[in-house]
């Protein structure tokens, strides 16, 4: 089990190598970063670490608007800016409601550090590549938001609604998860089934 002091980044970071769906230079450069330990996570820190995931995420599938050929990846992208934003929106009342002030911190720092090397990659790309890639990152980033929910964030919540929030947010990134996996698992399927026809009629 990951320690709950590492950063965020260093999980999404992690994932993303795992997969094969981003450059080893953006895992080598982070590291280091990986190997310190973070400070403990007071409230204000959460909601700035809350605010970053769900930009992140609302910022990937604009991209994907952009650029994804198919219409279902298109789809999950605008869901992800739907539901990520209406996150932001209940995040940005509790804290205005708390009179808590979001503080930025190592691991959302390094969560906004991370991202923006990750969609500068994904944005070198066009086409089935980028659905590809684009859809391999979502499932690597909800896995590691899920775990940041479940060992940092739920776990440091002092105030209760912060923690009933972050409690009842985790059902949707978990569906988020599932629907990414199964788009992704779409995609190998539809490379079994039609490069091999594709080279056969050469």
């Amino acid at each position: 089990m990951r320690s709950i002091a590492l950063p965020l980044a260093a999980l999404l970071i992690a994932g993303a190598c795992a997969s094969g769906s981003m450059d080893n230079s953006d895992s080598m450069a982070a590291a280091p970063r990986a190997q310190q330990a973070a400070p403990p996570l007071t409230d204000a820190n959460i909601a700035a670490i809350v605010v970053a995931a769900n930009t992140i995420d609302i910022d990937n599938g604009k991209l994907a608007l952009e650029r994804a050929t198919s219409g279902e990846i298109r789809q999950f992208a605008q869901t992800m800016i739907t539901d990520h934003t209406g996150v932001n929106k209940a995040a940005g009342g509790l804290v205005t409601r708390l009179e808590v002030t979001p503080v930025a911190n190592p691991t959302s720092v390094g969560l906004v550090e991370s991202a923006n090397a990750t969609r500068a990659s994904l944005a070198a790309r066009s086409g089935a590549d980028f659905d590809r890639a684009y859809i391999a990152n979502e499932v690597d980033y909800h896995r590691a938001v899920l775990t940041a929910i479940d060992d940092a964030l739920i776990p440091s919540a002092q105030n209760s609604e912060l923690r009933a929030l972050l409690v009842s947010v985790r059902p949707a990134i978990a569906a988020h998860l599932q629907h990414a996996e199964s788009l992704k698992q779409q995609l190998a399927d539809w490379c079994v089934r039609f490069v091999p026809r594709a080279h056969s009629g050469r």
